[in-house]
């Protein structure tokens, strides 16, 4: 099938270009299942890596996940796109080519497919991630509150009612648009209303409609053993308790050789890492130097602004947001991950970011103001003119407003392309950053009749040490670089050599002026009884920096 990147995919076409993808690029491209969904979808993960340079395996590799919240399917999107980008650039493009050839992408594009096909149904069902009943299993409804499409028409806008004490009035600029009542309150004459999104209300007693959450409350992004705790909303039963989070830390912790980690969301249009429980300070400092490093890259490629959870978007430092996938990946994996929040509409309307304050109270009367001109001129098919609507609990309503899903949470159609492109240039440039193996010398000198010294230099030629955080290094999660000679005699010592861990170039950034060393290289020597013109190979393995083996003749 074709697909533009012009709009969102359901979960059986988004199988089905999966699969024709892999089908039309088999030399770099494979899909298979990782695991099955609470109702029973495969879990589609895409590897991707030019195989006649070595198997996935054998390579340092980058992993990106998308769709784990069900309505963000822009990040759904971008992971497909960077698909796309990788097989359809190989041979042609310089960075694409060599970034296939010495490294391997893992590309989960939608971890939550239940989610989203309730998002994307005819009828649709905005949940915030999974489908499944929790914390009440039968499917409790709560009294209050219960979004839904309730008109039929495939969207679900706002309802506004009549309420001389209601928090929200006509914009005097434009009255189709809603905005709150000032805090002294509504000039004289002004229309109030009380809002609500589309939906019913539950054992309504005619006065009061409280908000409980819907009878699906997991957030399959608190379901990390990251931080994880009860008093999280939403964390589930214990870690890794839903289908979905099992299968996703099974599929990574499988592929050791991954050295970074991307999540892909909405909304917001920033680059967001770890930590979200804690201050930089608590942060190894290289690894922040590297952080903020890496992030000032991915302004220049993205345009996004990179930011700390903790820092930066927790209104309150002493309720923290705990149980998520990047801090899981930094530290459990020691990785350096990044949770990409996509599309900022106000930037877009206005020109200029809005504060945190977005995640919290949502946009200013005048931010709104400015998002509904530029809507009006971009997309105006996305504000509903209000329609009279006899509710089945709450009599006469009005129905119109927003559609949320395609202008605050995602990027409309004709703009996710251009929205999206950006970050498969960020994702190749972190994976290029990895630590890389290479022999670099190889020597067979004779000592005696039948005795040869065999020398092998190996290199760590990336960026990143072997190691990739020093997180990683203090808490030793990364194996020791491995080497071993075969087809000869060890004389004096063992064939298998436990060799540590490499640095990289980053050292180099922390030494003293130009004054570099080699933390990046060791030299490994086997005294070795064999006749001349034996020929032995050494196998040299490191998980994370990929494996190299080489053939060195003895004389002859």
């Amino acid at each position: 099938m074709t697909y533009d990147f012009d709009r969102f995919l359901r979960y059986d076409e988004y199988t089905s270009w999966l699969h024709d993808t892999a089908a039309a690029h088999p030399e770099l491209m494979t899909v298979e299942s990782y695991g099955k969904s609470h109702e029973g979808r495969d879990l589609w993960l895409a590897t991707i890596t030019d195989r006649s340079t070595g198997a996935p395996d054998s390579k340092p590799a980058h992993w990106i996940d998308a769709n784990i919240h069900s309505v963000e399917v822009t990040g759904g999107a971008a992971a497909l796109y960077i698909v796309h980008h990788l097989v359809t650039g190989f041979g042609s493009v310089d960075d694409v080519t060599e970034a296939l050839r010495t490294r391997t992408f893992y590309i989960a594009p939608r971890v939550n497919p239940d989610g989203v096909e309730w998002t994307l149904a005819d009828s649709p069902q905005m949940r915030r991630s999974s489908v499944r009943n929790w914390p009440w299993r039968d499917g409790h409804q709560a009294p209050g509150h219960h979004e839904r499409d309730i008109d039929g028409n495939g969207e679900i806008l706002s309802m506004r009612i009549p309420d001389p004490h209601g928090s929200w009035m006509p914009s005097p600029e434009e009255p189709r648009l809603m905005v709150r009542v000032p805090a002294e309150g509504a000039p004289a004459g002004t229309p109030r209303y009380r809002m609500f999104y589309e939906g019913d209300v539950v054992d309504h007693d005619g006065f009061t409609v409280p908000l409980p959450p819907p009878p699906q409350g997991l957030d399959m992004n608190r379901n990390f053993p990251a931080g994880w705790g009860t008093t999280v909303r939403g964390s589930g039963d214990h870690p890794l308790s839903e289908p979905e989070i099992d299968s996703l830390v099974r599929a990574i912790v499988a592929r050791p050789n991954i050295c970074g980690y991307n999540a892909f969301h909405t909304s917001g249009g920033v680059l967001l890492r770890p930590s979200s429980t804690g201050p930089d300070s608590k942060l190894p400092p290289v690894d922040l130097w590297v952080w903020k490093l890496f992030g000032e890259r991915g302004r220049t490629l993205t345009g996004y602004t990179d930011h700390s959870v903790f820092e930066d978007f927790t209104f309150d430092q002493s309720d923290t947001m705990s149980g998520a996938a990047d801090d899981w990946a930094y530290e459990h994996l020691g990785v350096y991950g990044w949770t990409t929040e996509f599309w900022d509409v106000i930037q877009h309307a206005t020109g200029t970011k809005p504060g945190t304050h977005i995640w919290y109270t949502g946009p200013t009367d005048a931010e709104e103001l400015a998002v509904y001109r530029w809507a009006m001129e971009h997309h105006p098919e996305l504000y509903r003119d209000w329609a009279p609507f006899q509710h089945p609990q709450l009599g006469p309503v009005e129905i119109g407003g927003w559609n949320e899903l395609l202008v605050w949470t995602n990027a409309p159609g004709s703009m996710l392309k251009a929205e999206i492109a950006p970050h498969a240039q960020f994702a190749i440039y972190q994976a290029m950053c990895s630590p890389k193996l290479e022999v670099l010398h190889t020597a067979a000198t004779p000592l005696a009749e039948g005795l040869w010294r065999v020398e092998v230099g190996i290199a760590n030629t990336g960026f990143l040490p072997t190691y990739v955080t020093e997180r990683a290094r203090r808490d030793r999660l990364v194996l020791p670089l491995v080497a071993e000679l075969q087809g000869a005699e060890v004389v004096g010592d063992t064939a298998r050599r436990e060799l540590g861990q490499l640095g990289g170039r980053l050292d180099h950034r922390f030494a003293y002026g130009k004054h570099d060393g080699t933390p990046e290289r060791t030299l490994v020597a086997w005294t070795v009884k064999a006749a001349a013109g034996t020929t032995v190979s050494v196998a040299v393995r490191h998980q994370r920096a990929g494996s190299v083996d080489v053939s060195i003749s003895l004389g002859g």
